[in-house]
């Protein structure tokens, strides 16, 4: 009997951790966690980072845009991450088998933060919670666009506007 409770404690010890090496994503409880992942960007690298969720036709549909973006560009200076702000309580059921299915590579973050009212200012004071969203982040700079985009090219349009306002040159072909 002993050795069946060592048993059960070990693999309750054992099935998170295993769990967790299986998804595809990370899951930030909070959201100063997302800040310190944004912070660890060099300050040349550009963050493309947009706000989605399962439940939101408009964002399921541009997902392709940020994959192809990812594609043509990721590199050690241009990074795309997804943030996820699907329920916790709904990884198993929907969230897991949506990835599973469109097998994205962009960065993956599940953000469990239940206070959007504190988090979502320090994103954009204009924001109103309404996804999607994406947030352009090169060092200090940001810049934020709400609603979808229609395309791949307006997404790419939205990152050269960032740049030119930057006087940088673009680092999206947009031919």
């Amino acid at each position: 009997m002993r050795i069946f409770y060592t048993l059960t404690l070990l693999l309750l010890w054992l099935l998170p951790r295993t769990l967790e090496a299986q998804q595809p994503f990370k899951i930030y409880d909070n959201f100063s966690e997302l800040e310190e992942r944004i912070a660890q960007a060099k300050g040349n690298t550009l963050l493309v980072i947009n706000f989605w969720a399962t439940y939101c036709p408009p964002c399921v549909k541009e997902l392709a845009y940020f994959e192809q973006l990812h594609e043509k560009y990721a590199g050690p200076d241009f990074e795309v991450i997804l943030v996820s702000l699907d329920l916790k309580s709904r990884i198993e059921k929907t969230l897991i088998p949506f990835l599973h299915k469109q097998r994205l590579k962009p960065e993956l973050i599940l953000l469990g933060d239940q206070y959007p009212e504190d988090w979502i200012p320090k994103l954009s004071p204009d924001w109103d919670g309404t996804i999607p969203v994406t947030l352009l982040v090169r060092g200090n700079e940001r810049e934020f666009h709400h609603g979808d985009f229609e395309h791949l090219k307006d997404l790419e349009d939205f990152i050269t506007r960032f740049f030119e306002r930057l006087g940088l040159p673009s680092p999206v072909n947009r031919s």
